[in-house]
């Protein structure tokens, strides 16, 4: 086991007009599970295969413990790799597939035979170890990937999407498992998905990337609480933050002819960098039906009943009665929703509002002057 720290490292693909990986600097604790998350295109693979030795560095360093192995090949770097597509062998067993890369190693049979069989026992594949893999379900198959990553003996596991080729049930179950048995075995484990959910389910800590470069890393709850910019926040969370512009007043911003409370320093900053405008950010759950007059109106479009939760989309209403997008998501009572083309008066709850300057996109905090 060992940390893993990403030095400004940056790979650029030859005649590419900006880096698929700008800079990344990341450091990922002995024993971490660390999640990257991010849409198709921002990088998150390639980072991985970076580590992993399979893509050039082109500027920057990437350590594993205290070894520099930014030009070392993948064979000398003491890490195990889970592809999305499993890349098993079709013509080996279970058992002979899990034992292969200890074989070409010449570690002797019954050395290999036991890590085998120990690795069987923790994923609970004893019974298929004589199974050729197309004998074997989606999940099996999974395990059968992990269980060759787990005989090495590593220094760091390095997950490609592992679960996307799984059906939504089974890739509930199987992150769990994964996630189970990483923080039995202890290794340091870096994962790329582009599932917020599984992201933060599985992670210690997740690291949210665009367009290649690195926008926060922090526990999950804090990404969801704290999120350091309007594009995080609007990532993060199912379903995602209520992200919409306002126009700022003297005591807050202005949102469907109601004026929604701000904390005054978080206005006062804004109005110091010259700003008259800003996003507002708010959870689904974090507003609550008001009376007319003491809340802004939305018209509800679609009302979703999830048996122990309920969401109504709706689209604020002006003064004029028109309605205006964006798409607002809220979170109500699964016992009485609304009626769809009902008009409902929608408040925020104190403390629960999040504002981004509408230039940088970057949170504005209540003590940030």
């Amino acid at each position: 086991m060992a940390a893993i720290t990403y030095d400004h490292a940056t790979l650029t693909y030859p005649g590419a007009t900006r880096p698929s990986v700008n800079a990344l600097d990341l450091e990922i604790a002995d024993g971490e599970f660390l999640v990257l998350v991010g849409p198709s295109g921002c990088g998150k693979s390639t980072s991985l295969r970076m580590l992993a030795g399979l893509e050039d560095v082109t500027e920057g360093t990437i350590r594993i413990g205290d070894r520099d192995v930014t030009h070392l090949p993948p064979k000398e770097r003491d890490i195990a790799m889970v592809f999305q597509n499993y890349a098993l062998y079709p013509h080996m067993t279970v058992a002979d597939n899990m034992g292969f890369a200890l074989k070409i190693a010449g570690m002797k049979k019954d050395e290999i035979g036991t890590r085998v069989r120990e690795a069987a026992k923790i994923l609970d594949l004893e019974p298929y170890l004589d199974r050729k893999p197309k004998a074997l379900s989606g999940g099996q198959r999974q395990r059968v990937a992990m269980g060759r990553a787990i005989v090495r003996s590593p220094q760091a596991f390095l997950m490609d999407e592992p679960l996307s080729n799984l059906d939504a049930k089974l890739r509930v179950q199987t992150r769990t498992e994964i996630a189970a048995l990483q923080r039995r075995l202890g290794v340091t484990t870096v994962y790329v998905t582009h599932d917020q959910v599984e992201a933060m389910t599985m992670g210690d800590r997740v690291a949210v990337l665009k367009d290649g470069f690195l926008q926060q890393v922090d526990t999950p709850r804090n990404l969801y609480d704290k999120p350091a910019n309007a594009f995080v926040a609007g990532f993060i969370g199912s379903p995602a933050m209520n992200l919409v512009d306002v126009e700022l007043t003297e005591g807050g911003a202005r949102l469907g002819g109601h004026t929604v409370p701000l904390q005054r320093s978080a206005v006062a900053a804004l109005a110091d960098a010259g700003g008259r405008t800003a996003t507002l950010g708010f959870r689904p759950e974090s507003v609550e039906l008001v009376r007319a007059g003491e809340g802004f109106p939305v018209e509800v479009v679609v009302v979703e009943e999830l048996g122990s939760d309920a969401y109504a989309y709706g689209r604020l209403t002006t003064a004029t009665g028109q309605t205006v997008d964006p798409l607002l998501t809220l979170r109500v009572d699964p016992r009485k929703p609304p009626a769809k083309g009902e008009t409902v008066h929608v408040a925020i709850r104190a403390g629960e509002g999040h504002v981004f300057s509408s230039e940088s996109g970057r949170r504005v905090t209540a003590d940030e002057r």
